[in-house]
């Protein structure tokens, strides 16, 4: 069997969404239907049509409240610099994935980000798990495969290569709070070492985002910590990689087509926002924007 192709020509569009072409580049003129340019040709995402077919349906059937232009969730680098350069005009709201899913489930975010490990499986972002398995119009896409690991200043004297390396250097880890999925991520490591929280000295104060935790680092409130290879490299701290990681934007599918969302899309598209992600280190972004889940 021929596989589909992941993008389709607006005489393929036409044909599949059964209109005239004509149609076709009126729904795109007005921004409707969702479509990328290439060397001056139009193409059209195939999962992102199946997606505004289905809301299209649904929007037939159903009355909508207008959902806050809220991006809740996890904290990533690169996600955070390009809502600012698209222009999107989401607002950050990063108290960690579990409280990203709580709020988009509310209905007072409009995306959220999320990087939450089942320690079952070592799957990500599992609509289950995090308490949305019941919504009906959920969509999660994907965002990047970052790398996590541990953080250190340039001048710290710690001969750290691995976690056990906590435990027999008696090191002072930074804390992240309890809804973040570098947490999660965290415990999970651990326990995986066979290594209990009780055998780790922890800083004092939570660090809420990922910055925070580096500038504690990097401010020697602690010794290290888990985060991202970008926040180490934005901080000037030193980097140990242990795992790499899932990151994905959860909402409901109306909210794919909402103007915010769509600017995010696109600029992640454009040659600017690839150059950003390589010179922030420590992402694999070839798959952006795949749909990993349409409910």
């Amino acid at each position: 069997m021929i596989a589909s192709p992941r993008y389709m020509t607006t005489a393929e569009v036409a044909e599949y969404l059964r209109l005239k072409e004509r149609k076709i580049y009126d729904l795109v003129r007005q921004g409707v239907l969702p479509s990328i340019k290439v060397t001056g040709k139009l193409l059209f995402p195939r999962q992102a049509i199946d997606m505004w077919l289905m809301n299209h349906l649904e929007g037939d059937q159903q009355t909508h409240q207008p959902v806050p232009q809220v991006l809740a969730g996890s904290h990533d680098p690169l996600l955070e610099w390009s809502v600012r350069e698209a222009e999107a005009e989401l607002a950050l709201l990063c108290h960690g994935s579990g409280d990203g899913a709580k709020r988009l489930l509310e209905g007072t975010a409009m995306v959220a980000g999320l990087h939450l490990v089942d320690p079952a499986t070592g799957a990500y972002n599992r609509p289950e798990q995090l308490g949305l398995g019941g919504l009906r119009d959920l969509v999660i896409l994907h965002w990047a495969r970052r790398r996590q690991g541990l953080l250190l200043r340039p001048d710290c004297d710690l001969e750290l290569k691995s976690l056990r390396d906590l435990v027999t250097s008696r090191a002072v880890v930074v804390r992240r709070q309890p809804a973040a999925g570098a947490s999660a991520l965290f415990h999970w490591l651990l326990e995986r070492e066979q290594i209990s929280q009780e055998q780790l000295r922890w800083s004092e104060n939570l660090a809420l985002s990922e910055d925070d935790l580096a500038m504690a680092v990097r401010e020697g409130e602690a010794d290290t910590g888990l985060a991202v290879e970008a926040a180490a490299r934005r901080h000037g701290l030193r980097f140990i990689p242990l795992h790499e990681e899932e990151f994905d934007l959860a909402m409901r599918r109306r909210s794919y087509f909402e103007p915010p969302v769509q600017r995010l899309m696109a600029f992640v598209r454009t040659e600017r926002f690839r150059e950003r992600a390589a010179a922030l280190g420590g992402y694999d972004v070839s798959a952006i924007g795949e749909v990993r889940y349409n409910a």
